[in-house]
């Protein structure tokens, strides 16, 4: 570090011999304003080959001193301003600070203050505040998708822009096909496949296992076979890089850096900000990954989860409805199906519940009761054993819900349709008729999975041709809106509107009690939604007085 400046006034304001500069701690160089050396120390002599007495500064100090002398001792120039005046530059590999101090004789007295080490560690702090930054930035670009092609692509791109000239990432094999993708210069990333062999590049099999990278020395840029060279990678490597991208418990894939002739090989503090950057990529990659597995196995369970679209069965029109309680849920704890008869003449069974909770808990429940409903199809004309079984084989499981629902025997008879109807702790049915008359079936029974014993009452009615029986959950009465946003849809209000659809297809009964509801709610908060209209459909046939004049509809 430079002297205190009252000691070095202290010094140079006196009259100068060699023998003071001899025990100065630095080099020290007094020149004349001609820009002569006028004096040296032995550190200063060493510093500077050939500052002797009398020989010009220019032929022995570096430019830019000589021309720190020269503005120094400017006529003009207040003795005051070059006391405080700092110059700075290298000296063959050091890097020094001058600091100038006029004498009384007019000349000036140059201290040589080394402060390499300084400059290094400011470069270093620099360097390594860049690098935090550029790891903050990947960080949340390589967060922000959860794809893995994206990430992949992500990763290549920002390791070519920051760390190398060019960067191909490679994911665990396939088979024979190693997928990757790479990009140059931080332009944007390729992504494509490759059949190639992993032991054709050093250390790659091994990084792919997720053992430690070679260093970079241990690589030979001429055995690197062309399908790792990226499209649009100029000239030939100079230093190439193997980083494993560690994941969750298992490697993500790997991270090769290439650098090309003009540019300097990897030292190893780049290496490892390389493996920095690899951990952060790495984790990103498994994070995709795990999720484009999980969503995998969740399409898988949802196709069973799901309720399904329904149709005619066996001459009965069914149609369903189904809206689950928060947007980013597809399923929920209400559920419905029809299970076709064995034969065309054996009963449909038709069957919607509620099951207490909400989310993938509630449906996972629904699921089991689900199945087993459809293994207990057989004896569709027997609810109440159905309800047995199925309260059973809900006490014995782990789960402590329980479910309400309604159950419906469908059999067609000729024009009509026989309904055999059965509610287990579940709002009854209602029938519309084709004059807007709404009835309440008048079934009532005990919920299913609570108790260990059930009691249910079946009752039986016909529809006619245009008639719909509407099943439906709690979550349409229950659905809390109006004027205030605090009032209860109802049941009378339910009836009513079902009042306005006799003789409609089953299809546009749901549509019309969902869009009543929803308009009831706005965008207030509700219970899972679940409809299901069973309409006999119409028997019409077209008659005419003529071939041109309107006919009409008759059942």
């Amino acid at each position: 570090m430079a002297p205190p400046k009252e000691q070095i006034a202290t010094r140079t304001h006196q009259r100068s011999t060699s023998a003071d500069w001899a025990m100065a701690p630095y080099p020290v160089l007094v020149a004349d304003r001609a820009g002569a050396v006028v004096d040296a120390n032995p550190a200063a002599v060493l510093l500077l080959d050939g500052a002797a007495r009398g020989t010009a500064l220019s032929a022995s100090a570096p430019s830019w001193l000589v021309r720190a002398h020269e503005e120094t001792t400017r006529p003009s120039r207040p003795a005051a301003d070059v006391d405080r005046q700092v110059f700075r530059g290298e000296i063959g590999a050091q890097s020094f600070e001058a600091h100038p101090t006029p004498a009384q004789d007019g000349n000036v007295v140059w201290w040589l203050v080394d402060d390499t080490d300084r400059r290094l560690a400011e470069v270093e702090l620099a360097t390594e505040r860049e690098r935090t930054t550029f790891l903050a930035e990947a960080s949340n670009v390589l967060l922000a998708s959860l794809n893995t092609d994206r990430c992949m692509q992500a990763t290549a791109q920002l390791a070519s822009r920051h760390i190398a000239d060019a960067a191909v990432v490679i994911a665990p094999a396939v088979g024979r096909n190693l997928p990757m993708a790479y990009a140059v210069g931080g332009g944007a990333a390729v992504r494509g496949t490759v059949v190639a062999d992993p032991d054709q590049v050093p250390g790659l099999s091994e990084a792919l296992q997720g053992f430690p990278p070679v260093p970079s020395r241990w690589i030979d840029p001429a055995t690197l076979p062309d399908w790792v060279l990226p499209e649009g990678f100029n000239g030939p490597v100079a230093s190439a890089s193997v980083t494993p991208l560690p994941g969750h418990g298992v490697p993500a894939g790997v991270l090769i850096l290439l650098r090309s002739t003009g540019s300097s090989e990897f030292s190893e503090s780049e290496e490892v900000f390389a493996r920095l950057f690899a951990a952060r990529a790495g984790a990103a990659l498994s994070a995709a990954r795990l999720y484009a597995e999980q969503s995998g196995i969740t399409r898988t369970l949802m196709r069973d989860l799901l309720p399904p679209r329904l149709h005619r069965v066996n001459g009965v029109e069914f149609a369903g409805g189904y809206q689950p309680a928060a947007a980013r849920d597809r399923v929920g704890g209400d559920f419905y199906d029809v299970h076709p008869g064995s034969t065309p003449d054996a009963p449909s069974l038709a069957v919607l519940g509620d099951v207490c909770g909400k989310g993938l808990d509630a449906a996972v429940l629904t699921g089991k009761i689900r199945n087993t409903l459809q293994a207990l199809t057989p004896m569709a004309d027997d609810h109440e054993r159905m309800l047995r079984l199925l309260n059973g084989a809900l006490l014995n499981s782990h789960h402590t819900r329980f479910a309400t629902l309604v159950m419906a025997s469908v059999q067609r008879t000729g024009n009509r349709v026989r309904l055999r109807l059965t509610s287990a702790g579940h709002p009854a049915p209602l029938v519309v008729r084709n004059d807007g008359r709404v009835e309440e079936i008048d079934t009532r029974g005990t919920l299913v999975g609570a108790l260990p014993h059930i009691d249910a009452r079946t009752v039986e009615t016909y529809l006619r041709p245009g008639e719909t029986c509407l099943l439906y959950t709690d979550g349409v009465t229950e659905a809390r809106g109006g004027p205030l946003g605090d009032e209860l849809f109802g049941e009378e209000r339910l009836m009513r509107a079902l009042a306005e659809c006799g003789g409609m297809p089953g299809q546009a009964v749901v549509e019309r009690i969902q869009m009543l509801a929803s308009q009831w709610l706005h965008d207030g908060r509700h219970d899972d939604m679940a409809l299901v209209a069973i309409t006999a459909p119409q028997t019409t046939h077209l008659s005419a007085v003529d071939g041109h004049t309107r006919g009409r509809y008759t059942a």
